[in-house]
C-alpha cells in the first residue's frame, strides 16, 4: 500500500506516467587505450620522459605560426601554446585534414549527409587533456592547472590512468591556484577573500551519472554556473568542437571548478564560494571515485534515466553527502518504480528528486536545480579544503601527486624555514640582515662615490677614498654576521638534486605568499578600521609603512645570498669564508636554465648587487657555452598596468602577480630558442625582464622616488633589444613622463651603444577599429615625444636631436598595439578575454620578427653582463637632480621663470626710477626747486611713502594678472606648471615686500640727511645775505667817492668789508655725531636675541679696537685642534680654511657696500649698519653646515662694524667739512669779488651768469642724473643676453668660463669666494659687452637729451609766468625741474648774489650754454672708459645681476639649473 502511495504522490508531483526502460551498459577502456593514445599523439616518449616548463615554453616554430593542426600528433601543442596564453579557445582542437576533405567534396551523397564530422576520427578535448596530464611533470601540471583555471576551465581534481586502473588526486597541480571573491557577507564593507584553492574551506557539491543518462550533465552544470548575461563552458560538453567524439582515456576523470560570488546580490548565483565536482563516466566502472566523492561532498547529485531496483551503488555507499536524483522523465527507459524504490531506500524527500519532464523547459530545470544546489550550499555544514581530500584518497587507494618522495622532502625543508616566521619585519632583521639598512647604506655610497653631492669643498680623491673606506666597514660588517640558520637551509636546500630544489622553491613561494597574504589581510583590515578616524595618523602611517616592508618572497632569500656572496668577495681570496661560498653563483646560474627569475635590480635598495649578478651570469655563461647568444624583451610601465601579465601571457611564464605583491626592482627570465628558429633569431635563448612598476604610490612619498624611477628606467631600457611600454589608457600621461625621463637620460649618457626599440601596448582597448581610430592619437604622441626630445636636448646642450626616433627606434603606424581588456566580463567568475590573448599573441610575433629583422647581431651573455655593468656605472654618474616630472614640465617651468623674470625686472626698474625722483624730491626740499608746499620733511615722507605703497600695490596686482593671463594661454604646456602657479604668486608677493622695506629705507636715510642739512641751509643763506647786503653798501659807497677806482682799491676795499663782516658773522661750530656710539647700538641689538653669552662677548673689548688688522680665525678648542690637525692631512681646505675664506667673502661685501655709501660723500645713516649686520646674518645662514659658534659670529660682527664706524665716521666728518658755513663763505669769496667788480663798473652779466649758471648749478645735476638712471639700463641690456637670460644659462657660463680658462686660481677664487668671484666674473662680462659697443653712449646720450629737454621747457615756462625779477624766473626753473634734478643749494645761493642780468637776454645765453653742455657731457661721456663710468654709478649691475639671477645665493646653484 505504501509503495503505491508513494508511485502516486510521484505520478502526482511530476503529471507523468512512470515508463520502464532497460539500462545501458557502460564499457570500461582497455589496457591498450592509453598506449595507443599516446602514439596517435606522438608522446609516448613523454610518458616515462615527463614534459618539462623549459620544454613546454620554448620558443619553436609553432609559437610563431599559425599553422593549424594537420595530425593528431599536433593537438597536444596547439592545445599549450594556446593554454600557456591563456587563450579561451584552447580546447577547440581539430585536425585540419578533415575539413579540407569535406569542403573539397561537390558530389550528392545522402548516406554522408548524415555522417557526424567526428565520428571516429577526432579526439575528444578530454582525452587530449588528460593524456597532457600524464605526460607532464609536476611543474608543467601546476601551470596546466593554473592557466585552465583562468580560462575559466574545469581542472583535473582525480587523474585516471585507465592502463594501471588507478586514480590520482591532483593536489599539488592545483596549489598554485589563488582566487579572490567576495562573499555576500563581505558585500557591505567592500573587503575580500584572497586565498589558495586548496585550502580553502568551501563545500563541494559533486555531479556523476548512473548508467546511460539522455540528460547532458556537463552542459547543465555551464549552465548552472552561467549567468544569462555571462555563459561559458566551463565542462567539455557534447555539443562542444569534437565534444562528442568517444572518451577513450578520460572516463572515470573527475574535474573541478569553483563558483565564486562577486558580493552583488543581482549578480550573483550562489551567495557563497562553492565547489563543483563533475565525474566524466558511469560511477558503475568507477567506484573509488565516487565513493571520494560521497565522503569529500556536501551533495552528490545523481544523473539517470533508469534505475536498477536494487541500485546498491547508490544505497550501500557509507557517504557522509546527501544525495539528489536527477533524472530525465521523458526518456523512454525512465522508471518510476525503481525510483520509487530507491528514493525510499536512501530516505529522499521530493526536494532530494528534480526531474526534467515536458512542462520544464531548459531554463526552469536550471533553476531548479540551482535552487536545490544554493539551498545545500547555504545549509550545509560539511566543508572541506582539497588539501585535506588527501587522508580520504589514501584510504580508497587513490594515489596523491604531491607523495613523491623529492616533494616531501623539499616541503620539509620549506615548512623548516617558514615555520619559524612570525612577525616578518623582525623576520628580515634577524634572519636577513644583511639587505636591510647595511646594504641601502652600501648602495648609498656607491652612488655617492660617482656623483660627489655632498662632495662639497672636500679633495675629491680623498672624499672618494673615504667613501671606499666607509664601504669596506660596511662590508665588514656583513661578514661579521654568521650565516642565518634560515639561510643556511636555504642554501643546503637549493643545493639538493634538480627537481627536489624546484619542488623545494616553488614550496617556499607558496608557503611564503600564504604568510604574506595573511599578514596582509590583517594590516588592511586593521588601516580600515583606523582610517575611520582622523585621530589615529600616526597608527595609520604605521600600518602603511608595515604594508610596504610585509612582502616577503623567495626573492629576499636570494637576495641575502647576494649579500652573503658580495660580502664575502670583500674577504681575501685565501680566507676559508670566502671559499665555502665560491659555489653560490653556480647555484644560481643553473636555477635560471631550470626557469626561475633572477632578481637583477633589488628594488628596495634601488641597486643591482654588480658583482653577485655578474658572477651569476659568468657561471650561466660557463654552463651553455658556446650557446650563449641572447635577446633582450623589456617591459616597462606605471605601477598595477599588467606588465607582469603581459608577460606572462605572451610567453607562458609565471612573474609574480597579486594584489598583495607589486613586483618590485627588475628580473630576468630564460627562455630557450628552439633549433628550428636559431637561424631566424640568430640566439640561443631570450632574455624576458619584468620591471617594478614606475610611478609607485607607495615610492611617490619618498623625496628621491624619482631617482629610483629613472635609474629603473634608463637601465632595463638601455639592456633591452625591444623595450614594451605599456600604456592603460588611464595612465598615458604618467608613461609619457617616463619616457620623457628615459630619454634625457640617454641625452645624457656620452655614448649609449645600442638605439633600443620601442613597442607601445595601449590597454583596455577593445574595438576593432581602434588602430585606425588612434591615428590622429598615435600622432600626437609622436609630436608630443618629439617636443619632449626637443626641450631635453636643448636642456643637455644635444640640440642635434630633434625626433624621438633619433633617440629610440620607433614607428607611429607599426609601434603601437591595441589590446583589449584582460578579463571577459566581471571576475572572479569571468574567463581571460580571448581578445586579449589574440591580441598578445600578435604583439608576440611581431616582436620575434622584429628581433629577427634585427641588423644588429645578438649578444652573448658575457658581453650583456659587460654592457649592465658600464651601464649601471653610467646610471650612478647620472645625477638625477631634477625632481620635476619630466623634461616638457622643467622647459614649461623654465619659460615661466623667464616671462616671470622679465615681469621682476620691469617692477623693479619703476621702482628705481621712482626711488631716484622721490629721492631728487627729498634733496631739494626746503630750496627753491620744491614744488611742495609741505611745511616739514617728514610730512614730505609720509607722502612719498603713502605714494610708494600705491605704486608697488599696482605693480603686485599687475605681476599677479600677468601670472593669471601666463596661465590662461594653450601653448608652451603651461598646464604642465599649474602646481607652481602659488609659488610663483607667493614670489610676487614677497618681491613687493622686500621692495617696500628697501623703498622705505631709502627714503627715511634721504629724509633724516636732508632733515640735517635744512638748518645748514638756513644759516648759509642768511650768511651770503647778510654779505650781499654788505656788497652792496660798499658798492654805494665807494661811488659816492665819485671818483675812478682801480681794480686794486676796489680789491683793498672788498678785503677790508669782507674781514669785518665775517668777524662779526657768529658760526657755530657743527657738532659732530659720534658714529661708533651709533654702531655699537645697533651691533648689540642685533646681538641680543643670541643670549648672554653674546652679549658677555660683546664687552670684552672696545668696537674702537675691533678691524684694526686683518681677521684670521682659528680652531677652538681641542678637539677641533686635533680635528684640524688630522683633516689637514687629508683636506687642502681644512674647516678652518673654510670659515676663513668665508669670512674673507663676508667682509669684502661689506666692505664694498661701505665703500659706495662713502663714495656717494653724503652723510652718515643708521640703516648703512643695519644693513651691513643683515648682509653678514644672511650669509651665516647660508653657511650653517660650518658648525659655527657664537663666538665666531661677535668676533666677525666686532671686526666688520670696527672697520665700518671707522669708515662713516670719516664719511661723517667729511661732510660736516664740506658742509661748513664758514669754508662755504670763504669757497665764495672770490665770486663775490668779481661780482661786486661787475656790479660797480655796471658791466653786462648776462652770458656770465648764464654760463655760471649752466656749469655750477645745472651741468652737476645731470651728470647726476645720466649716474642715477644708467645702472638700471645697463641690467636691463645684459639681461637681454644669453648668460644672463635664466639661472641655468649663468650658472652653465661661469662653469663654461672657468673649463675653458683651466687656470688654478680661478677654481680657488670660485671654490672659496663664491660670491666674489661671481660678481668679479659679472663685471668682467659687463665690461666685455659694453667695451666694444656704443650702447652705454646711447643710453647717456638719451639721458643727457632728456635733462635738456626738461631744462628747455622749464626756461620757456618761466617766461611765459613774466616775473620780471632774474632771481623769481631762476626760481621758477629750479622749481621745474625740482623732480627731474638736485641743484646745488650753495651754487645757486653763489649765482643769485648781485645778480643785475637782463632777463630775456639772460634766457637767450642760457639757452645757447645749455645746448653747450649737452655737447660738452657727450664729448666727455664718449671718451670715458666703461670702468669709469660703472665706479659712479649709484646702482652697482654686478650687484643687482648677481641678486637676481642667483637668487638666495650660493645654495641655489644646483638647484637653480632648473
Amino acid at each position: 500500500m505504501e509503495n503505491d502511495d508513494d508511485e502516486d504522490s510521484f505520478a502526482d508531483l511530476y503529471g507523468a506516467e512512470v515508463e520502464d526502460t532497460p539500462p545501458t551498459p557502460q564499457s570500461g577502456c582497455k589496457e591498450t587505450h592509453l598506449r595507443i593514445l599516446l602514439e596517435d599523439l606522438g608522446m609516448e616518449q613523454h610518458y616515462t620522459e615527463k614534459l618539462s616548463l623549459s620544454t613546454i615554453l620554448q620558443i619553436d616554430e609553432k609559437t610563431v605560426t599559425d599553422k593549424p593542426a594537420k595530425c593528431y600528433s599536433d593537438l597536444p601543442w596547439y592545445f599549450l601554446k594556446k593554454l600557456m596564453m591563456v587563450n579561451v579557445t584552447a580546447r577547440k582542437m581539430n585536425c585540419d585534414s578533415n575539413c579540407d576533405a569535406a569542403s573539397g567534396n561537390t558530389e550528392l551523397n545522402f548516406d554522408n549527409l548524415l555522417d557526424s564530422p567526428n565520428s571516429g576520427d577526432m579526439l575528444n578535448p578530454l582525452d587530449i587533456i588528460t593524456a597532457l596530464f600524464l605526460c607532464s611533470d609536476g611543474f608543467v601540471q601546476q601551470e596546466m592547472a593554473l592557466k585552465m583555471s583562468m580560462c575559466q576551465f574545469s581542472v583535473p581534481l582525480l587523474l585516471p590512468n585507465c592502463d594501471t586502473k588507478q586514480c590520482t588526486l591532483m593536489l599539488w597541480a592545483m596549489r598554485d591556484i589563488v582566487k579572490k571573491y567576495r562573499p555576500q557577507s563581505l558585500s557591505e564593507s567592500k573587503g575580500f577573500v584572497e586565498d589558495r584553492i586548496v585550502l580553502s574551506d568551501l563545500p563541494m557539491i559533486s555531479f556523476v551519472r548512473l548508467g546511460e543518462c539522455s540528460l547532458s550533465k556537463s552542459e547543465i552544470l555551464n549552465k548552472l554556473l552561467s549567468n544569462s548575461q555571462q555563459y561559458h563552458d566551463t565542462f567539455v560538453h557534447h555539443d562542444m568542437d569534437c565534444g562528442d567524439s568517444p572518451r577513450r582515456i578520460s572516463n572515470g576523470l573527475v574535474e573541478i571548478t569553483w563558483y565564486l560570488p562577486c558580493g552583488n546580490k543581482n549578480m550573483d548565483l550562489f551567495s557563497e564560494p562553492v565547489a563543483v565536482a563533475n565525474l566524466r563516466g558511469d560511477i558503475a566502472s568507477f567506484e573509488t571515485q565516487y565513493s571520494f566523492l560521497c565522503q569529500t561532498s556536501a551533495a552528490v547529485f545523481v544523473f539517470f534515466d533508469n534505475l536498477d531496483f536494487e541500485c546498491r551503488l547508490l544505497t550501500n555507499q557509507h557517504h557522509k553527502a546527501q544525495i539528489f536524483l536527477v533524472g530525465n522523465h521523458q526518456s523512454k527507459s525512465f522508471s518510476f518504480e525503481a525510483l520509487k524504490k530507491v528514493a525510499t531506500k536512501l530516505g529522499l524527500t521530493n526536494n532530494n528528486i528534480i526531474l526534467k519532464t515536458k512542462r520544464l523547459n531548459d531554463a526552469d530545470f536550471v533553476t531548479k536545480l540551482r535552487k536545490t544546489v544554493s539551498d545545500v550550499v547555504e545549509n550545509s555544514k560539511m566543508k572541506m579544503p582539497i588539501e585535506q581530500m588527501a587522508g580520504i584518497a589514501h584510504e580508497l587507494g587513490i594515489l596523491v601527486d604531491e607523495n613523491s618522495s623529492e616533494c616531501q622532502t623539499a616541503k620539509k625543508h620549506a615548512d623548516a624555514i617558514t615555520a619559524e616566521i612570525q612577525d616578518t619585519l623582525k623576520y628580515k632583521e634577524d634572519q636577513l640582515p644583511l639587505q636591510g639598512q647595511i646594504w641601502k647604506e652600501l648602495t648609498y655610497l656607491e652612488k655617492e662615490e660617482f656623483r660627489l653631492r655632498k662632495a662639497g669643498s672636500e679633495n675629491i680623491e680623498e672624499y672618494k677614498s673615504d667613501l671606499r673606506v666607509q664601504k669596506q666597514k660596511l662590508r665588514q660588517k656583513q661578514n661579521s654576521y654568521d650565516i642565518s640558520n634560515a639561510m643556511t637551509c636555504f642554501i643546503n636546500a637549493i643545493s639538493s638534486p634538480g627537481i627536489e630544489r624546484c619542488y623545494f622553491l616553488k614550496w617556499m613561494r607558496i608557503n611564503l605568499d600564504n604568510l604574506s597574504r595573511e599578514k596582509l589581510s590583517d594590516l588592511r583590515d586593521q588601516y580600515k578600521k583606523k582610517c575611520k578616524s582622523s585621530e589615529n595618523k600616526a597608527e595609520i602611517k604605521d600600518i602603511d609603512r608595515k604594508l610596504s616592508n610585509s612582502s616577503l618572497g623567495t626573492e629576499h632569500f636570494f637576495r641575502e645570498m647576494g649579500q652573503i656572496y658580495e660580502a664575502s668577495v670583500s674577504l681575501p681570496e685565501t680566507d676559508p669564508s670566502r671559499q665555502q661560498l665560491q659555489h653560490l653563483p653556480k647555484l644560481c646560474a643553473e636555477l635560471l636554465l631550470d626557469g626561475f627569475p633572477l632578481e637583477i635590480v633589488d628594488g628596495d635598495a634601488s641597486n643591482i648587487p654588480l658583482r653577485w649578478v655578474s658572477d651569476v651570469l659568468s657561471q650561466l655563461n660557463a654552463l651553455v657555452s658556446p650557446k650563449s647568444k641572447i635577446l633582450v624583451v623589456t617591459v616597462l610601465g606605471v605601477q598595477s598596468t599588467g606588465k607582469s601579465t603581459l608577460l606572462n601571457t605572451m610567453f607562458g611564464v609565471q612573474f609574480a602577480v597579486s594584489s598583495g605583491r607589486c613586483t618590485r626592482g627588475a628580473f630576468m627570465l630564460l627562455i630557450r630558442v628552439n633549433e628550428d628558429v636559431k637561424k631566424v633569431l640568430k640566439c640561443d635563448f631570450m632574455v624576458i625582464i619584468d620591471t617594478e612598476g614606475l610611478k609607485s604610490p607607495e615610492l611617490a612619498q619618498l623625496d628621491d622616488s624619482h631617482e629610483h624611477d629613472n635609474e629603473l628606467a634608463t637601465l632595463v631600457v638601455g639592456l633591452s633589444d625591444i623595450t614594451i611600454i605599456n600604456v592603460a589608457m588611464e595612465n598615458s600621461t604618467e608613461m609619457k613622463d617616463i619616457l620623457q625621463i628615459v630619454v634625457h637620460a640617454f641625452l645624457r649618457m656620452k655614448e649609449i651603444g645600442k638605439k633600443p626599440k620601442c613597442q607601445f601596448v595601449h590597454q583596455n582597448v577593445s574595438d576593432v577599429s581602434a588602430h585606425e581610430k588612434n591615428l590622429r592619437d598615435r600622432e600626437l604622441l609622436l609630436q608630443q615625444l618629439n617636443e619632449m626630445t626637443q626641450a631635453a636636448a636643448k636642456m643637455e646642450k644635444k640640440e642635434e636631436n630633434q625626433s624621438f626616433t633619433d633617440v629610440m627606434e620607433y614607428s607611429p603606424d607599426t609601434g603601437n598595439w591595441y589590446i583589449p581588456g584582460l578579463w571577459n566580463g566581471n571576475p572572479p567568475m569571468a574567463p581571460v578575454n580571448a581578445g586579449y590573448s589574440e591580441a598578445v599573441y600578435e604583439l608576440k610575433k611581431n616582436i620575434i620578427q622584429m628581433l629577427g629583422n634585427c641588423e644588429a647581431s645578438a649578444n652573448d651573455i658575457s658581453e650583456f653582463t659587460e654592457w649592465m655593468t658600464s651601464l649601471w656605472n653610467a646610471v650612478k654618474h647620472e645625477n638625477f637632480i631634477f625632481s620635476f616630472r619630466n623634461s616638457l614640465v622643467a622647459d614649461a617651468y623654465m619659460r615661466l621663470c623667464t616671462e616671470f623674470n622679465k615681469w621682476e625686472w620691469e617692477f623693479k626698474k619703476e621702482m628705481y626710477t621712482w626711488v631716484t625722483k622721490a629721492e631728487t624730491q627729498i634733496s631739494n626740499f626746503g630750496t627753491v626747486a620744491v614744488k611742495s608746499k609741505t611745511p616739514d620733511v617728514r610730512e614730505l615722507l609720509t607722502c612719498l611713502k603713502s605714494e610708494a605703497c600705491t605704486l608697488l600695490s599696482t605693480w603686485e596686482t599687475k605681476l599677479l594678472e600677468n601670472l593669471k593671463q601666463y596661465f590662461k594661454q594653450t601653448d608652451g604646456h603651461v598646464y604642465l606648471v599649474e602646481g607652481y602657479k602659488e609659488d610663483f604668486a607667493n614670489s610676487a608677493r614677497c618681491l613687493r615686500r622686500e621692495m617696500e622695506s628697501s623703498v622705505f629705507n631709502q627714503l627715511k636715510a634721504a629724509a633724516d640727511i636732508r632733515q640735517g642739512m635744512v638748518k645748514l641751509d638756513s644759516i648759509k643763506k642768511n650768511h651770503t645775505k647778510e654779505l650781499e647786503g654788505r656788497v652792496c653798501a660798499l658798492v654805494e659807497e665807494c661811488r659816492k667817492k665819485k671818483v675812478k677806482m682801480t681794480d686794486k682799491e676796489l680789491d683793498k676795499e672788498f678785503d677790508k668789508m669782507w674781514t669785518k663782516t665775517v668777524e662779526e658773522l657768529s658760526f657755530s661750530k657743527q657738532k659732530a655725531t659720534d658714529v661708533c656710539t651709533n654702531v655699537f647700538h645697533y651691533l648689540r641689538t642685533n646681538l641680543s636675541c643670541r643670549g648672554s653669552c653674546a652679549m658677555e662677548l660683546l664687552t670684552q673689548k672696545s668696537l674702537k679696537d675691533c678691524g684694526l688688522g686683518p681677521f684670521k680665525y682659528t680652531a677652538e678648542g681641542i678637539f677641533n685642534r686635533l680635528k684640524d690637525k688630522v683633516t689637514g692631512l687629508f683636506n687642502i681646505q681644512s674647516h678652518t680654511m673654510a670659515v676663513q675664506n668665508m669670512s674673507d667673502s663676508i667682509i669684502a661685501a661689506c666692505t664694498q657696500f661701505m665703500n659706495e655709501r662713502v663714495k656717494r660723500k653724503s652723510n652718515y645713516h643708521d640703516t648703512y649698519i643695519q644693513e651691513i649686520l643683515r648682509m653678514i646674518d644672511e650669509r651665516l645662514q647660508n653657511n650653517q653646515d660650518l658648525n659655527l659658534g657664537i663666538d665666531f659670529e661677535v668676533s666677525l660682527k666686532q671686526h666688520i662694524c670696527g672697520v665700518a664706524a671707522r669708515k662713516f665716521q670719516k664719511m661723517h666728518k667729511d661732510f660736516i667739512h664740506v658742509n661748513d658755513p664758514y669754508r662755504c663763505l670763504n669757497q665764495n669769496k672770490e665770486k663775490f669779488r668779481a661780482d661786486f667788480k661787475d656790479v660797480f663798473h655796471e658791466r653786462d652779466q648776462c652770458q656770465k651768469k648764464a654760463e655760471e649758471f649752466t656749469n655750477r648749478c645745472l651741468k652737476p645735476a645731470v651728470e647726476e642724473f645720466v649716474n642715477r638712471s644708467l645702472g638700471p639700463d645697463i641690467i636691463g641690456e645684459m639681461l637681454t643676453c644669453q648668460q644672463f637670460s635664466t639661472r641655468m644659462f649663468f650658472q652653465y657660463s661661469i662653469l663654461l668660463d672657468l673649463l675653458s680658462k683651466d687656470d688654478f686660481e680661478n677654481y680657488l677664487s670660485y671654490i672659496s669666494s663664491y660670491e666674489d668671484y661671481v660678481k668679479k666674473w659679472t663685471l668682467s662680462q659687463i665690461i666685455k659687452h659694453f667695451s666694444n659697443s656704443s650702447t652705454v653712449f646711447e643710453f647717456e646720450n638719451q639721458h643727457v637729451q632728456s635733462s635738456i629737454n626738461s631744462i628747455n621747457t622749464a626756461i620757456n615756462k618761466a617766461k611765459v609766468e613774466k616775473s620780471g625779477k632774474l632771481e623769481t624766473f631762476v626760481e621758477d626753473i629750479c622749481k621745474e625741474l625740482g623732480d627731474k634734478l638736485v641743484i646745488s643749494q650753495d651754487a645757486l645761493g653763489a649765482f643769485m648774489i648781485l645778480n643785475n642780468a637782463d632777463q630775456e637776454q639772460f634766457v637767450h645765453w642760457l639757452t645757447v650754454s645749455v645746448n653747450e653742455m649737452g655737447q660738452a657731457l657727450r664729448d666727455t661721456f664718449k671718451k670715458s672708459n666703461i670702468q669709469t663710468k660703472l665706479e659712479n654709478l649709484h646702482v652697482k649691475p654686478q650687484n643687482e645681476l648677481f641678486t637676481r639671477v642667483i637668487g638666495c645665493g650660493e645654495v641655489s646653484i644646483l638647484l637653480s639649473t632648473l
